[in-house]
């Protein structure tokens, strides 16, 4: 196995644990869905915060592994054929982990493209709106005396959440019976509308029982309860 020092990020992240999966990250939606993946998943793993207080994503150490300086990014020392692998995109990160474990991944070709399906539903859909939606409601909204922007995010974050909940009516998860990583990606993101950036009652989201069944369930799941806090906050 080669040694993870010969990856940058090491000098200002240094790892503990060699052998485990390194996470560089902070608890939001996006970087909160490998946390739980991983805590799921019970892959060995260290957590390194990646502090957007101090500008740790821009430092040239994590734009080394992660060159649109986003958070998540996880270098993996036994990776495909035993050699180090190093990933950036939560959830391309997901697609990895799913394989690696064998877990929260359908095993048909049906299934697997399928949730891939609904995966990239959360990338391109539900996190870019109800992001926007945030940054218009809870931040720098107020500066903004034409309120058509922020509609148009309450708008479309509403027609997605009419869409996944029209989708799971009669469904225990995304997927059906089975829990997976369709579930991972979107429920911190649903947590996070409600909670965090306080749109509920904006986007309406009591109309939205079968999400708010599921969201539920999701929450009280103990690998997502320690998963919403790693890498914890300073």
């Amino acid at each position: 196995m080669t040694k993870l020092s010969k990856f940058p990020i090491t000098a200002k992240w240094p790892a503990q644990h060699p052998e485990r999966i390194q996470l560089y990250s902070l608890p939001t939606p996006n970087g909160v869905k490998v946390s739980i993946m991983l805590e799921e998943t019970g892959l060995p793993y260290e957590a390194h915060l990646v502090d957007f207080g101090k500008n740790d994503q821009m430092t040239p150490e994590f734009l080394s592994l992660s060159p649109n300086n986003k958070i998540p990014a996880i270098l993996d020392p036994k990776g495909p054929g035993g050699k180090p692998l190093a990933l950036f995109e939560s959830g391309a990160i997901l697609v990895y982990l799913a394989g690696k474990s064998g877990r929260f991944m359908p095993k048909s070709d049906a299934g697997r493209y399928e949730t891939l399906q609904w995966l990239m539903f959360q990338m391109g859909g539900i996190g870019p709106m109800f992001g926007q939606l945030g940054f218009f409601h809870k931040f720098a909204g107020k500066d903004y005396e034409d309120k058509r922007p922020r509609d148009r995010y309450v708008a479309e974050s509403k027609r997605l959440l009419g869409v996944l909940d029209k989708h799971l009516e009669g469904r225990k998860w995304i997927m059906g019976k089975d829990y997976s990583i369709a579930d991972i990606a979107t429920f911190p993101w649903v947590r996070n509308l409600i909670g965090f950036y306080g749109a509920g009652d904006l986007v309406g989201f009591g109309e939205f029982k079968n999400v708010q069944r599921v969201l539920d369930a999701f929450v009280a799941r103990p690998a997502v309860v320690r998963g919403l806090n790693i890498p914890a906050r300073p």
